[in-house]
């Protein structure tokens, strides 16, 4: 079967991009073919700085053919009626139309459409240009004389040319002959911009990957990728150093090279006095250069480079100019290193500020921290100062210490250093170190390591892959951080909506729900949501609504409960949950979120088990029979009455009932929800015998409402876990 080799080749795209375009480069042209009638085997999508390709295998060779019947109108229907049905059907007349009879409707017309297949090769010119067109680029340009033309080409960076053959393996590839804006697709290409610009013909991919290849580009990332860290690896062991990695840094340079080659620059040793995070920070961000360090561990002078040349010398000026430009910024952030640890001129403006905050003014990071909150930095123009807000989120994680098993003093002193570092030369200059430099400077002024290690960490989670504080002080800063930005903005109605979310909210809610579950926090989610906004209130800030005060705080809890109740279904089902079990256990009310996962993950296990089957099964019944018979206004007697219960199997159930509820709600109280589902599963065996051997809609009325109360305490004792009847399967 034919495949299809696609290359578009630009200028240089952003490294950031590469990857998402690839794939909606082969998102966009798989579905087009597929909509369009044909199929294909396999599809991979491959970038460089310079060109996205897409290799499709197994193209058919042409669509299908195509009949459709569409059924029309009687033959007396009204003319007009006759007249649009005929226009939709693509007919002249009504001869061009089948008459078909049927025995209630009578004769009525039917059109049949036939469309024949059509050659993949004429599909595929039809639909790229339009796909090339309508890329969906975050930014593009237009360039050239064109541009100022209506409706000109846009892309991300020039583009320059399009390759596009189509064919099997035995036979010579087609060019597939269409334009976009002044160019033509052939079968040509480039190799590197310096080493090999000249034109290369190409016929399939295997031949297109080999040439390009010897035109000395890469063209798979991942290779790129792995070429240059085992070189990178492999010249740090050289000069006895080992190579501090970094998967972003690593992706990202991987996006800025067709041709990588890994090289060695160094530093002077001088500079090894600031900390390690700064000169990581600035050799990556400003050079895009690997750190390496000793065996020891400790930061070396030396950096890695990757160029996208082989240079005549080696390398070796290419390396010397990447050193001048590290050795000018660390200059930089030694200055800034050092201006951090002095006391700052202003130091006497300072002392309202100080007190305010208990700070001691002789501590360079206090010092900072009374800046911050003299400068009255807005934080938000409706939430007040950095500094008001620095002091509710010490108040807040001093009240939650106790909570969580931390010293409340050294909560509220992590709290109130935690944005000192703000005020801070370095973090001025880089504020990727924003709290890691406030750990530093911590540790440098004589705080306890707890302490230090809550100001890094309270930031903390910032992504689905970043770990969760853990010690208590930071766990304590890190939710009174978290918690009082959610309550704030929920509290001046500034929530997320759709795919907006300017503050990070969702983010913040999620750090919450990781840090209380990672860490087997049992508390209630409502108390803190309570304790947060009534900190809010004292700041004089109102909350928007309708209401008294204690109605509108009630309501801001209620919908920031349910807003993470949203997040932590988010959060489990990308833990492998299934979605119908969260929704069974999930109430309105439900607070601990701890005790959540522990259910949907014992309720998981037991469901995964015969007895957990067979209950859900006698569970769902009985919850089916209960909903038709309150429909229907049935009589159904408040309790059971044990001298109406004349068949065994009904005696038993009611005996186990009794006993199982009693277990499964003591278990829960001592949140084992294994030990509860154990309980549970005891009422298996009576419940299908119960539903084997008994007609609950006995003739008898008082027989009848007797059996569907004790069906009603099967709902009962089953809902003390969760909702059965939002169970599937």
């Amino acid at each position: 079967m034919p495949d299809l080799l696609l290359e578009l080749r630009s200028e240089e795209i952003p490294a950031r991009m590469q990857a998402r375009a690839a794939g909606d480069l082969k998102r966009l042209v798989t579905d087009a073919l597929v909509e369009a009638g044909l199929t294909y085997e396999a599809a991979r999508e491959y970038w460089t700085p310079r060109r996205l390709a897409l290799d499709l295998r197994g193209v058919t060779a042409r669509s299908a053919d195509q009949r459709e019947e569409r059924k029309g109108p009687r033959v007396d229907a009204p003319e007009k009626a006759i007249a649009g049905f005929l226009r939709g059907a693509g007919l002249s007349s009504v001869d061009e139309a089948e008459v078909r009879s049927d025995p209630k409707k009578g004769e009525f017309y039917v059109a049949v459409i036939s469309r024949p297949g059509r050659p993949a090769e004429e599909i595929i010119a039809d639909v790229l240009p339009g796909i090339i067109r309508n890329f969906p680029w975050p930014k593009s340009m237009r360039w050239g004389r064109a541009s100022a033309e209506p409706g000109s080409l846009r892309w991300v960076r020039p583009l320059q040319s399009i390759l596009c053959t189509f064919g099997p393996e035995t036979e010579e590839p087609t060019v597939i002959d269409f334009k976009v804006d002044g160019l033509t697709a052939g079968n040509t290409t480039v190799g590197h911009r310096f080493h090999a610009p000249g034109e290369i013909v190409v016929r399939r991919f295997d031949d297109y990957v080999d040439k390009l290849m010897a035109a000395r580009v890469v063209l798979d990332a991942a290779r790129r990728r792995e070429i240059i860290l085992s070189d990178a690896r492999n010249l740090a062991f050289a000069a006895g150093l080992e190579l501090v990695e970094d998967e972003a840094l690593l992706d990202e340079v991987s996006g800025l090279v067709e041709w990588p080659v890994v090289l060695m620059g160094d530093f002077e040793s001088e500079f090894l006095e600031i900390p390690g995070d700064v000169i990581r920070l600035t050799i990556k961000t400003n050079q895009k250069c690997f750190v390496t360090r000793t065996p020891e561990g400790q930061l070396a002078n030396r950096f890695i480079l990757v160029s996208n040349i082989e240079a005549r010398d080696g390398g070796a000026e290419i390396a010397r100019g990447n050193g001048k430009v590290v050795r000018a910024r660390l200059s930089d952030a030694l200055y800034f290193w050092t201006t951090d640890q002095r006391d700052l001129p202003d130091r006497a403006d300072l002392e309202k500020s100080a007190a305010l905050h208990r700070l001691d003014i002789a501590k360079p990071l206090d010092q900072r921290m009374a800046r911050l909150d003299a400068l009255t930095v807005t934080f938000h123009a409706r939430l007040g100062t950095q500094g008001a807000r620095v002091a509710r989120i010490a108040d807040l994680a001093a009240g939650l210490a106790p909570l969580l098993g931390a010293d409340p003093q050294q909560a509220r002193r992590a709290a109130t250093l935690a944005k000192a570092d703000l005020q801070t030369e370095v973090v001025q200059e880089f504020p990727e170190v924003q709290g890691a430099m406030g750990r530093i400077y911590a540790g440098l002024q004589g705080e306890d390591a707890a302490v230090a290690a809550a100001i890094e960490e309270h930031y903390k989670p910032q992504g689905p892959s970043d770990a969760v504080p853990s010690d208590p002080v930071a766990i304590a800063v890190a939710l009174a951080d978290k918690l009082d930005t959610l309550v704030g903005f929920w509290a001046i109605d500034e929530k997320p909506t759709g795919s907006k979310d300017p503050y990070a909210l969702r983010r913040a809610a999620l750090g919450v729900i990781r840090i209380l579950v990672e860490n087997r926090v049992s508390v209630r989610l409502r108390r803190l949501l309570a304790a947060a906004a009534d900190r809010i209130a004292q700041d004089g800030i109102d909350i928007d609504g309708e209401g008294t005060d204690g109605g509108r705080k009630r309501g801001l809890e209620t919908d920031l409960l349910s807003f993470f109740h949203d997040r932590l279904k988010v959060y489990l089902r990308d833990q492998g949950a299934r979605h119908d079990l969260i929704d069974a256990v999930i109430s309105p009310s439900a607070d601990d979120l701890l005790s959540v996962t522990s259910r949907v993950d014992a309720l998981g296990r037991f469901l995964a088990s015969e007895d957990g089957a067979n209950l859900l099964a006698g569970a769902r019944r009985a919850a089916n029979i209960l909903a038709a018979e309150e429909k229907k206004g049935t009589t159904i007697a408040g309790e059971v009455d044990a001298g109406l219960l004349q068949q065994e199997e009904e005696k038993k159930l009611f005996e186990t009932v009794n006993q199982t509820a009693s277990e499964a709600e003591q278990a829960i109280e001592n949140e084992d929800f294994s030990a509860a589902m154990g309980a549970l599963a005891r009422l298996r065996e009576p419940v299908d015998s119960f539903f084997e051997a008994v007609l609950v809609n006995a003739d008898d009325e008082n027989l009848r409402g007797n059996r569907l109360a004790l069906v009603g305490m099967i709902r009962s004792a089953t809902s003390k876990v969760a909702d059965f009847a939002r169970i599937s399967g």
